[in-house]
């Protein structure tokens, strides 16, 4: 895809619902749900994150944060990992509120900040929860066409990555967040949240950057392409990887995409 090739559409003031969102509950099904509220002094709003970068880049700030702490031998495992980890915030949030809640909160770019330097469940914050539907294609357009389009578009400006690797790790970040909501719903005894989350998870995969990135059979993915955290020190493959064990490691240029 082009930068630019995904536009967010912006909901109208009708498009608000007044339902409640509860982010303590939200947040009780995994810190990767977690959504904080208020003022954040270290957050930036992610259009500062997918601008062009500039010299206090949150993004490679937290790509070399991601490479350190791994020792990763190259930076592209680095992108990978800090992608897939964000890709999986936002899709937690945006999913767990609509299969508990019937709601997504309003993710917009401009809403939305990142502290680059912290972790789930202190990374994400927003000022004002803004209720929008919780549809799939509400979600997607939250989701996929606000963030993991033009994340996937300032990542590649700045690092070599593949579009398809990027895809793969938003598609194991979907189905993560499917898997640990259900798993969630059933300890609960709320059945209903789960089932919602299968439903919603089916229906967001079926797009074309996302169909192809793997398989989803209720909740176990398998995936066609590998993150590559395989390739860093004492790494090893992840369970929805396309492969059993870690390939040999021949050269960089022999993993795949």
């Amino acid at each position: 895809m082009t930068p630019g090739a995904h536009r967010r559409r912006v909901p109208c003031c009708t498009a608000l619902v007044t339902t409640r969102i509860d982010l303590a509950e939200l947040q009780s099904v995994g810190g990767f749900f977690a959504l904080r509220a208020g003022p954040a002094p270290a957050a930036v709003p992610f259009t500062q994150v997918y601008a062009p970068p500039t010299l206090a880049d949150p993004l490679t700030f937290r790509v070399t944060k991601v490479a350190g702490r791994l020792g990763a031998p190259e930076d592209r495992i680095a992108v990978s990992v800090a992608q897939l980890g964000l890709a999986a915030r936002l899709w937690s949030v945006a999913l767990g509120s609509a299969a508990l809640y019937g709601a997504v909160p309003d993710l917009d770019p401009a809403l939305l900040r990142w502290d680059a330097d912290g972790t789930s469940p202190d990374d994400l914050w927003i000022g004002d929860v803004r209720a929008l539907p919780a549809d799939a294609e509400t979600v997607r357009d939250v989701v996929q066409h606000g963030h993991l389009a033009p994340l996937a578009d300032a990542l590649r400006a700045r690092y070599r990555i593949s579009a398809g690797l990027l895809w793969g790790n938003a598609g194991s970040a979907l189905a993560g967040a499917v898997r640990e909501l259900h798993g969630w719903a059933a300890r609960e005894g709320r059945e209903d949240v789960g089932e919602r989350a299968l439903d919603l998870g089916a229906a967001l995969f079926d797009h074309p950057d996302l169909r192809g990135t793997g398989t989803l059979t209720g909740t176990v993915f398998r995936r066609r392409s590998c993150c590559l955290y395989y390739r860093c020190p004492d790494g090893g493959v992840c369970g929805d990887c396309c492969f059993e064990r870690p390939p040999q490691r021949s050269s960089p240029g022999a993993s795949p995409g």
